[in-house]
């Protein structure tokens, strides 16, 4: 009974608000369309935009052809410096809810949703009309069916960029046959079904989408862009030495003195010549970079560096932000290696790929929750030619070749082996190590313009032709002038 009467009470609470969106609803619709609608493109993610890569990426790739661009979604880390400076992209930030503290779990959670649903409808709903609406799921509860609502409304085309499964993410903690997993599931499946285009980042998953849930996706592999190679000496030994004053790690030896050189524990810049080299005897750079969360086990890695002691010194760094990184930094501060030091930084968008670009291997410990998405971590170290050990699941070969770019392992006893193999004899320009990466260097490397423009421009495309019949400011051009259309900027056209 009390259940009962708190559920009419929420319901009773929300009736103004339904008036309040009827109205709003009502006025959207009798706005007159934006002339320039069809050049304008939400991206929309419900989490941290300086942690969504992808979606970066997209609304890059979208300015790049000419979009205005609308990136929506958490400022809690900052996006990388393109995104920031570039004119067509503009960033309009939304509150992560937090949940209430009291009442029972599953009234907590309900009115979280319902107060994100709100929140993420009145923001679509103040946006200029848009042509597209694309979507990063997951996490996609409540965004997926709020997105589908606005998308209705404004007439824009909806389209979701499948990641992942988000109800497989919440399985890792609550476990399949929760009544939670079970309603999220169901939810993603009737609301995903009602996106006008799909994408996804494995073929895995693309027929698993149309197979078990009728959903026809375009398969757009994570490719890494540019900024992701080789780093030249002198912005390692540059980087390095910024990092060597927060990491103890990154400093040279203390023991080591060379008249008229600045040392790291990795390089050596002569300060006459300004020449920078590789220091002798330097320690091995382990890279791995990771969410910190349930899908990666780093008890596998830290298992791994404590059996390995016939390896040589080694740097072990471990990037990013997690719900899981204090309970491992506890975990790491407790252990006793000889061989091995370890940080775990935080690095800016612009550094993180140089640290990737410095590295001598990359380690992946991501395991797919539904073992039909694939780590873009490895992606970036690819582009970056860094050969990489990676744990094995479902459909990583579609990126990771064993014995050709890397090694595939499946617990520690075998990361152990594979460690022994390409760092006992580190550096040896003739080692296993160093084959993986010629091989990496001479394999043509896609980027993420290229596949972009291969993959997904197609489906946008259209909008950017204008009819022989459409008019501006009662002007009707002819062909000749559509092909002007196409070559000028869209300010240009705006003051003209």
């Amino acid at each position: 009974m009390v259940g009962l009467l708190s559920g009419l009470s929420l319901l009773w609470a929300l009736l103004p608000v339904a008036v309040v969106l009827f109205i709003f609803i009502v006025a959207r619709s009798l706005k007159g369309r934006d002339e320039f609608a069809h050049l304008n493109v939400c991206v929309l993610v419900l989490g941290d935009i300086g942690r969504s890569p992808r979606m970066q990426y997209h609304a890059l790739s979208f300015s790049r052809h000419g979009y205005n661009v609308t990136f929506i979604g958490f400022l809690g880390t900052k996006p990388h410096r393109d995104i920031l400076e570039d004119d067509r992209i503009d960033i309009i930030p939304i509150s992560e809810l937090k949940s209430l503290q009291v009442g029972p779990k599953i009234f907590v959670y309900v009115s979280k949703v319902i107060c994100q649903s709100l929140q993420l409808f009145y923001v679509l709903m103040q946006l200029e009309d848009q042509a597209y609406i694309l979507l990063q799921n997951p996490p996609g509860l409540p965004s997926i069916a709020v997105t589908w609502l606005v998308s209705r409304i404004i007439g824009a085309q909806f389209v979701i960029d499948w990641h992942n499964y988000g109800y497989s993410i919440m399985a890792l903690t609550h476990g399949e046959r929760h009544p939670i997993v079970k309603a999220a599931k169901w939810y993603e499946k009737f609301f995903g079904r009602l996106s006008d285009h799909n994408l996804c980042v494995t073929n895995a998953m693309r027929h698993d989408l149309l197979k078990n849930w009728n959903i026809k996706a375009t398969t757009l592999y994570d490719k890494p862009p540019m900024i992701f190679r080789e780093t030249p000496l002198k912005v390692r030994h540059e980087l390095f030495a910024r990092m060597a004053s927060a990491y103890p790690p990154f400093k040279a030896c203390s023991e080591i003195s060379k008249e008229n050189t600045d040392l790291t524990a990795f390089t050596e810049r002569n300060t006459k010549t300004e020449e920078v080299s590789l220091a002798a005897g330097r320690p091995a750079m382990l890279l791995s970079s990771t969410s910190w969360t349930e899908d990666e086990d780093f008890s596998i890695l830290l298992k791994a560096l404590e059996e390995s002691q016939c390896l040589p010194s080694l740097v072990c760094v471990i990037t990013g932000k997690g719900p899981q990184k204090e309970y491992y930094k506890k975990i790491i501060d407790s252990k006793d290696f000889t061989h091995v030091r370890i940080c775990t930084p935080w690095l800016e968008a612009e550094d993180y790929p140089v640290l990737l670009g410095s590295a001598d291997l990359g380690v992946c410990l991501h395991k797919s929750s539904s073992g039909l998405d694939l780590p873009m971590k490895v992606v970036d170290m690819f582009g970056c030619c860094l050969p990489v050990c990676a744990i094995n699941f479902q459909c990583l070969d579609e990126l990771v070749k064993h014995e050709e770019n890397g090694l595939v392992f499946g617990d520690s006893s075998e990361l152990v082996e594979q460690l022994k193999m390409l760092l006992c004899d580190f550096p040896n320009e003739h080692g296993k190590l160093s084959h993986f990466r010629k091989n990496l260097r001479e394999g043509r490397q896609q980027r993420w313009d290229e596949n972009w423009d291969l993959n997904v421009l197609p489906l946008f495309k259209d909008s950017l032709r204008l009819s022989p019949t459409c008019c501006y400011d009662g002007i009707c051009p002819d062909s000749s002038q559509l092909v002007l259309f196409h070559i000028l900027p869209v300010h240009f056209l705006r003051k003209h």
